[in-house]
């Protein structure tokens, strides 16, 4: 396969993990890195081959409780710009592919670690998931409606945002600063961190006396007829986001209420009996009534589409922002760009599946000696 991207020529060894580390790995795949994933022997894919999270590389299977498993993983490292670290601190360094280990090989290699806690303090050991590490950076109380308990907004703020975004940022980041100084450096992204820090907007408005210390009472959070969600006659959902004032005059006209009728929008207290009166009108029409009505109108109304339908809205795919790749619908790479286009370099791979490939590609490896790793149960 012919690799495309802005990240073409970087090699990348991904430590076989689970969510945010995986995901970093199948973004910097996306952009054209050659990410090789260093596989137990016997553990596949969580879900197989249809485990999107996982396209894009390559995959060998290594014993890494075995010296030599172990020394043909360093023999990797020697040839990598990157290497994706997903264990609980101190897991890396007492298999012997700790970061000093592997400056001491490679003194430009970026070594990007993803723990829910971080590298220290005193959780750093403890285990944790996605909704524990948002809960304790303050991102989750926000979350849901005033009488019920927090709504854990799926695993995205955590686990992908807080967490594999901000690893891939780092990374991307010592990169560059690998090619002005020739040194690599460690990367300690931690969820707890990323979760709060993608919470900086809700901060700031907080200091500045624009949010409440509670649910559902402020103008992002549902509590604004102007920023939530309106169920149609067909059961089906709109969102609305019209926070500006030409936009929310276009909200008014466009539902048939009267401007002179209504308070002012950023009346608090009218809130609620304002949201009663657009969630009654919305009930009177169907999801696509509501949709042609607002159709080239700038009142900031968009459908609320399901797994099934998302793929096939008109705009989705005129961006290409679906692709079907090995049979499997999926999101397509992003962000786009001009020259050097990313892309989904190969479907999943099973543990294994490039071993012989990869030893022979990035090592010279070949015949007798990868039996002889084979045979000793090195390698798979």
């Amino acid at each position: 396969m012919t690799a495309s991207g802005p990240l073409v020529g970087y090699r990348v060894v991904e430590l076989a993990g689970i969510g945010p580390a995986p995901f970093a790995a199948m973004v910097l795949a996306d952009l054209g890195a050659d990410v090789v994933r260093v596989d137990r022997l016997a553990t596949p894919p969580p879900h197989g081959t249809d485990d999107i999270l996982y396209r894009g590389r390559r995959s060998i299977a290594v014993d890494l409780k075995q010296d030599v498993g172990r020394d043909l993983v360093l023999r990797l490292v020697d040839h990598a710009d990157v290497l994706l670290e997903p264990f609980r601190p101190g897991v890396a360094e007492r298999l012997g592919i700790g970061p000093e280990t592997c400056a001491a090989r490679n003194g430009k290699l970026v070594y990007g670690r993803m723990t829910g806690w971080g590298q220290d303090g005193p959780m750093a050991a403890r285990a944790g998931h996605d909704i524990d590490y948002i809960a304790l950076a303050g991102a989750l109380w926000p979350l849901g409606d005033a009488d019920r308990p927090p709504t854990p907004p799926l695993n995205l703020v955590g686990d992908f945002g807080g967490g594999g975004m901000l690893l891939v940022v780092g990374v991307l980041a010592a990169l560059l600063e690998a090619q002005r100084s020739g040194r690599g450096q460690v990367v300690d992204a931690a969820m707890v961190d990323g979760a709060a820090l993608l919470m900086t907007f809700v901060w700031g408005m907080r200091a500045i006396g624009l949010w409440q210390d509670q649910r559902s009472a402020n103008p992002l959070d549902g509590a604004a007829p102007y920023y939530r969600t309106y169920e149609c006659a067909d059961g089906k959902y709109v969102a609305v986001g019209a926070m500006e004032p030409q936009f929310y005059a276009e909200l008014v006209r466009g539902t048939d209420l009267s401007r002179d009728k209504l308070p002012e929008q950023l009346d608090e207290s009218s809130w609620p009996d304002v949201s009663q009166r657009m969630e009654a009108l919305f009930r009177t029409r169907t999801r696509e009534e509501w949709c042609t009505r607002f159709e080239g109108v700038d009142a900031c109304v968009a459908p609320v589409l399901d797994f099934d339908e998302a793929p096939r809205h008109p705009h989705n795919v005129a961006r290409g922002t679906f692709v079907e790749h090995a049979g499997v619908t999926q999101p397509a790479p992003a962000p786009r760009f001009s020259r050097t286009p990313g892309g989904i370099q190969r479907p999943v791979a099973m543990p294994g599946e490039h071993t012989d490939e990869i030893l022979a590609e990035w090592l010279g490896v070949t015949g007798a000696d990868t039996r002889e790793f084979r045979a000793m149960g090195a390698v798979r």
